[in-house]
């Protein structure tokens, strides 16, 4: 019997040790899963909290619930990992031995890294909402915030759900206009970016958003420190605030910093179609930990458990891996008012217009603001908690296809 030790219990941990499970053959592996957290986090969440449109207890639940009683779930953070020698040292001290390694520990947020964004100020008029913590912070700053200039700033790139912040942007203005005092709110992006995402098509749309809502765009802002209430760049451009919402560095986690199997960030160096590491072919990623050309987002997680779960068992029953995960993405996209967009992409394709998920038909609209889209990510957090994390069939491939789709001319 083949001994899987999964690292993380988010997201990727959590739909691998499920799908792993239902698709082994009888006696084939035994499946631990390791995490230090005792509640799972629907990260999704994180983006209506400071909002008032879900609250915590929607969005937190036992990790326990999600595993099967054969999975044997350890409640401990990972102090090392020692590849050479296939031991994971908790933080307790116990070594856990494994013959195959799913590396699932997502990303953190490094604000300290960035100098003065944590001193003074820190969570009285800086935020984040990429945390529990400062998510719930933000929410009653918004309650009091009565007029000035909101900064919505990305210090840098890569982070999670690269869409969330311009999702923050757009709810933003919606919550000021409910309230009544968008006209004494100025709020502008700003971005590392050339623009207001990484792709053309869906860049010049979602910049045409920002306008549309009187958004100020400053992009190329690589932020380099915070001097009292302003943003300051590498190249000494300067941004004043009242209020600023930051998403701060990313980062792996800390026990795989500075090891063989990391990049400088602490993501796990990968082959982007198999998943599986280029130094130690027993040791593989997903999610966000996975050092892979697309974006850190719960649906690339998914996408890549199917192509990994598939992996894994070849590589026990000694076949050859397939190049499988092809990057695929999509995303549902708050744009306020009761209305949201969506994209859909891989490695290779930028997002594009068209119907998703079946041609001619959707019922979604990619790159279109629409109610359905809306009720689309409403409907995201049921589907994640009783179909994705148990690994139940979805009716959407794990590939990539254009069908459906067109690009504009």
């Amino acid at each position: 019997m083949h001994k899987v030790v999964i690292l993380g219990a988010g997201t990727g941990g959590s739909i691998m040790a499920n799908r792993l499970r239902k698709q082994a053959k009888k006696g084939e592996l035994s499946l631990t899963v390791i995490d230090p957290a005792a509640q799972h986090l629907y990260q999704p969440g994180l983006l209506f909290l400071p909002f008032g449109q879900t609250t915590e207890k929607k969005i937190l639940r036992p990790n326990r619930n999600f595993f099967h009683r054969s999975v044997n779930l350890v409640q401990q953070p990972v102090q090392s990992l020692d590849a050479a020698a296939r031991a994971v040292t908790l933080g307790d001290g116990s070594v856990i031995n494994y013959d195959i390694l799913v590396i699932a520990t997502g990303t953190k947020t490094a604000p300290e890294e960035t100098e003065g964004l944590t001193g003074e100020g820190w969570y009285t008029n800086r935020f984040d909402f990429y945390t529990l913590e400062g998510s719930r912070r933000l929410a009653e700053a918004l309650k009091k915030f009565t007029g000035g200039h909101l900064v919505i700033n990305i210090v840098d790139m890569p982070i999670k759900c690269p869409v969330a912040p311009l999702e923050f942007a757009f709810l933003a203005d919606a919550y000021f206009k409910k309230r009544g005092i968008r006209d004494k709110v100025r709020i502008s992006y700003v971005t590392p970016l050339d623009a207001a995402f990484t792709k053309p098509v869906a860049a010049k749309v979602f910049g045409d958003f920002l306008a549309q809502k009187g958004i100020e765009l400053v992009a190329e802002f690589n932020t380099g420190r915070v001097e009292g209430n302003q943003l300051v760049s590498w190249d000494e451009r300067t941004v004043g605030f009242d209020l600023l919402v930051t998403v701060p560095l990313h980062s792996g986690a800390d026990f795989l910093k500075g090891t063989e199997i990391a990049d400088d960030l602490g993501f796990v160096r990968v082959h982007k179609g198999t998943l599986q590491s280029e130094k130690y072919p027993e040791i593989f990623a997903l999610g966000d930990a996975a050092n892979v050309p697309t974006s850190k987002a719960g649906a690339v997680a998914h996408f890549e458990s199917e192509s990994l779960s598939d992996n894994i068992l070849r590589y026990i029953r000694k076949e050859a891996l397939q190049a499988d995960f092809d990057g695929h993405a999509n995303c549902f996209i708050e744009t306020g008012h009761g209305k949201a967009t969506l994209i859909d992409f891989s490695y290779d394709t930028e997002p594009l217009p068209g119907k998703f998920p079946y041609a001619g038909i959707g019922p979604l609209k990619l790159l279109k603001e629409t109610r359905m889209n809306h009720w689309g990510k409403l409907a995201f957090r049921f589907i994640y908690w009783y179909i994705l994390l148990p690994a139940r069939w979805l009716p959407i491939g794990r590939h990539f296809t254009m069908k459906g789709k067109y690009r504009p001319s």
